[in-house]
This record gives C-alpha cells, structure tokens and sequence, in this order.
C-alpha cells in the first residue's frame, strides 16, 4: 500500500467523479426516450453535437454572447425534438421498437451529414464564461468547466427525478413506456407524450452539447460521446435517472483510474475500452443494469 500515491488516486477520483456527472447528464437523454417510447435513441450523441453546433455557430457566425447562444442552442434542440417526433417517429407508433431503433440509426447519420453540410467541418469553440484558471479543491486541481458541468447535471438530474416520480406527467409518461395500447386505452394521448420526450431529451442534449463543446471542442466527432454514454445507461439500467447518475460516476471514475494507472504501462488507450469491458461484465451478471426494472414474461 505504501507504493500508492493518495494524492494523485484523490485527483483521479475527483476529476472522474466530474466527468461521470457530465456523462449522466448525457445518459439522461437516453433515458427519457426508454421510459417514454421503451425504445433506445441511438441518435444521442449527434443531438448532444448539433446542440453544440449550433450554439458555437450562434457565437461565431452570428457574433451572440455565451449566454443567447446557448438558449438559442436548447429551443434549437426542443424544436427540432418535437419536429423529429412529428415527421419520422409518430408514424410508428404502436409498431414493433426494433423500428424504431433503426429510424434513430439513420437519423444519427442524417444529423451528422447535415451539421457537416451547414457548419463545416472544423472545430468551433464554445467560450462559457468561467474563466481557465484552475480551481484548487483542498490537493485536487479541477478546470472550472467541470464544475460548471457537474454543477448543471445535478440540478438537471434532481429535477427530472422529481418530474418522473412526482407529476402526472412523468406518471404518464412512465405509462405509456409500459404499453402504449393501455395507455391509449385509458385515455392518455400517447403521441403528445412521445413529443414531450423527445423535446425534453433535445433540451438535454443541448445542455450536454455546450458542456462537452466547451470541454472538447465542437466538430463531428463530438458525436461519439454518446458512444462513450453507452455503456453507462447499460451499467445503471436504461429506464432509471438514478442509475445514470450512479453509472455515469462508475464510468467515469473507472476510465479515470484505468488511464491514470494502466496507460503508462500499455501505452495508453486504456480509458476508451474499459467502460466496455465493464458493460459487458454488467450485462452478463444483470442484463437490466444496476438499477433497471426487471421484467417478468409470462408464457
């Protein structure tokens, strides 16, 4: 034990930790479609990139400070959101979610060649005001972005728990995910509650997009942050907002530690597998992740 650097474990764990919640906040997006739509939206991460498109571009090409752009960037999201639900998904209601899954496939590819198309393919940069200063947190050294996105994913994360548990419009919601066919049945307009989810998982992702956008950077592959979600939704279990948090510090504290103290004897490249290996360990224990609902047929 005497071999192990506290400090530097500290500061992975810490930086892990704020990189885990930025990550839930993505997942969250995942995980209102599943609980609405019972369906997986493989088309997150280029939300997560055209929300980030469009609040860089509103910052370079139209001259707007942080703040409009950003707005602009989630009413953005939010129309397009309930635009996508209207014209390619609402046509598939009641049919089988393998259906889709495929439609979210080809939206994924149609966003990022449109985004390409309208914005070019550099790399923008989005410039939240926070300053570049690191902030000392006791021997922990955190970029204030982080902060900024730990501090965004929590409240988002805590509110969209309180609206899945407690209005009757997060009950509805969770309804219709159980069985569209009841749901109709007893009255609930299913198609206005595939909007909503769909418009709230494009706000999210214009969250996640200008977080990670003023991270990363905002260019095509900013879109593979989704991919990177992935094995966290799997991990906490994909109808569950507490699972995404709690998968999302897993995840992220893993890859933390896994680049920390494996890379230097690999070679590096550690981080972008192991949450891989983590899922697919999770899958063969509890296929419906830590905290995902366990589903009974019966034949």
């Amino acid at each position: 034990m005497a071999g192990i650097d506290w400090q530097f474990t500290l500061a992975l764990v810490m930086n892990g930790i704020m990189i885990g919640l930025m990550y839930a906040l993505i997942a969250l997006g995942f995980v209102l479609i599943y609980k609405a739509t019972d369906a997986i939206n493989f088309a997150q991460g280029e939300f997560v990139m055209f929300a980030a498109f469009i609040a860089a571009g509103a910052g370079d090409l139209g001259g707007l400070p942080f703040w409009p752009s950003a707005l602009l960037a989630v009413l953005g999201m939010v129309v397009l959101g309930f635009g996508i639900e209207r014209v390619v998904l609402r046509p598939m209601i009641g049919r089988p979610v393998i259906s889709v899954i495929m439609a979210t496939i080809g939206l994924a590819a149609v966003l990022r060649g449109f985004a390409t198309l309208v914005f070019g393919a550099g790399t923008r940069a989005i410039n939240m005001p926070v300053g570049d200063s690191p902030i000392l947190l006791g021997p922990v050294s955190l970029p204030p972005v982080q902060l900024v996105g730990a501090a965004v994913s929590l409240v988002f994360l805590a509110g969209f728990s309180w609206f899945f548990l407690k209005s009757r419009v997060g009950v509805a919601m969770r309804a219709v995910a159980d069985s569209q066919q009841v749901a109709m049945a007893m009255g609930i307009n299913v198609q206005r509650y595939f909007a909503l989810a769909w418009a709230m998982a494009g706000a999210v992702s214009a969250l996640g997009g200008i977080v990670w956008g003023a991270m990363l950077g905002v260019d095509n592959q900013l879109a593979l942050v989704g991919l990177k979600v992935f094995p966290v939704v799997i991990l906490g279990g994909l109808d569950s907002i507490v699972g995404a948090i709690v998968g999302g510090l897993i995840v992220g504290v893993v890859e933390n530690l896994a680049a920390g103290y494996l890379d230097p004897y690999v070679g590096g490249g550690t981080k972008d597998f192991v949450p891989y290996v983590l899922m697919i360990a999770v899958l063969m224990i509890r296929p419906e992740g830590i905290f995902g609902r366990r589903r009974i047929e019966r034949v």
